[in-house]
């Protein structure tokens, strides 16, 4: 079964039909695969660090040993509650598609344990993919393709957000600020958590156009931004030297951080976007990149591999749990990550 219109998708994550069984998530926004599973994979179980429960496979695994699969799908609860399969698959190898392929179609028939769910989470399948005619074919099945979201929706997910926060935007500077947002959510969050956080959370404040370009104009020459862009580049001391003059002009050591993997969040999408056949210009304004910074970022990207990403972004993630815990030294530990970026960043030819 495919679902496709953005209504009964949303019903769907939110309440999944007792009689679907699997149900493959893909596209080529693979933050917006990953919230969509993380919706659906709550409506399962709202503990998806259960060891009894979930079980989380990778394309690895399954390539590595195929019965990994099944033993998962036929487990049954120990301790009670609907078991989670949850399978995320990067770079999709022709025997991996096939072999999730086959598993799906078993389980949606009800031939592993029926009470189990699978939720598989992938990159764009294209019509060929076995995984993909499976998953849209079972009636036991559903196959959700992940597009990019339409002006209209992302308008709505900022007012939602911004909401949240009590704060709020006028009708001109929401269509200004949406023009300006990354298409891909997980970007697109960060930068309305940004804007948020300049309006000021719970002050109820609505801001025009004239105070949004304050915010969107002097973002691209931010002392945080300008030390990001410095670290990844694999310059020390004009990071060191831009992060703290960001603290004499009053940043929080949390915002250093999130800026930092806004950074991450723009190369990786950069990546992404140019393994999927985009060029290099086109990828870069997808990923919200500055045009004064596009040169720059470009040839970061080219150093900056998705693995070295994913490896830096464990100390990113660290790093921001740390400067919220009361009683770190948060300033240094931000000057201290981004001090580590940069050394990363110079081993990888930067």
């Amino acid at each position: 079964m495919i679902l496709a219109k953005r209504p009964e998708i949303d019903r769907f994550l939110k309440a999944p039909d007792p009689a679907i069984r699997a149900a493959v998530i893909h596209g080529k926004d693979r933050s917006g695969v990953a919230e969509r599973a993380e919706i659906l994979c709550r409506a399962i179980t709202p503990d998806l660090n259960d060891p009894f429960n979930v079980t989380v496979l990778t394309d690895s695994d399954i390539d590595s040993e195929e019965s990994k699969l099944e033993e998962a799908l036929t487990a049954m609860s120990l301790m009670g509650g609907r078991r989670l399969v949850r399978i995320r698959l990067s770079a999709l190898k022709p025997g991996v598609d096939k072999a999730v392929a086959a598993a799906v179609k078993i389980h949606a028939e009800g031939g592993y344990n029926p009470d189990a769910m699978l939720v598989v989470e992938a990159d764009q399948l294209g019509r060929d993919s076995a995984l993909r005619k499976t998953a849209e074919k079972e009636a036991g099945a559903v196959g959700i393709v992940c597009y990019e979201d339409e002006t209209g929706d992302v308008a709505r997910m900022t007012r939602e957000a911004l909401a949240a926060d009590k704060v709020g935007l006028t009708a001109d500077a929401l269509d200004r600020f949406v023009a300006r947002l990354p298409r891909e959510r997980g970007l697109m969050r960060q930068e309305i958590e940004r804007l948020a956080l300049f309006i000021g959370p719970g002050s109820g404040r609505t801001i025009d156009s004239e105070l949004l370009d304050q915010h969107l104009g002097v973002e691209p020459d931010a002392s945080l931004s300008d030390a990001a862009l410095q670290a990844f580049g694999g310059r020390p001391g004009p990071a060191q030297a831009g992060l703290r003059r960001a603290f004499a002009e009053g940043e929080s050591s949390v915002l250093a951080v999130r800026s930092a993997a806004l950074h991450l969040g723009r190369l990786r999408r950069i990546n992404i976007l140019q393994a999927n056949g985009a060029g290099a210009k086109e990828a870069a304004k997808a990923a919200g990149v500055f045009w004064k910074q596009e040169a720059e970022m470009l040839r970061q990207a080219r150093a900056w591999r998705l693995e070295a990403l994913d490896e830096v972004l464990d100390s990113v993630n660290t790093a921001d749990v740390a400067t919220k815990t009361t009683g770190m030294p948060d300033q240094l530990i931000a000057e201290r990550l981004l001090l580590e970026i940069a050394g990363r960043a110079k081993r990888l030819g930067l």
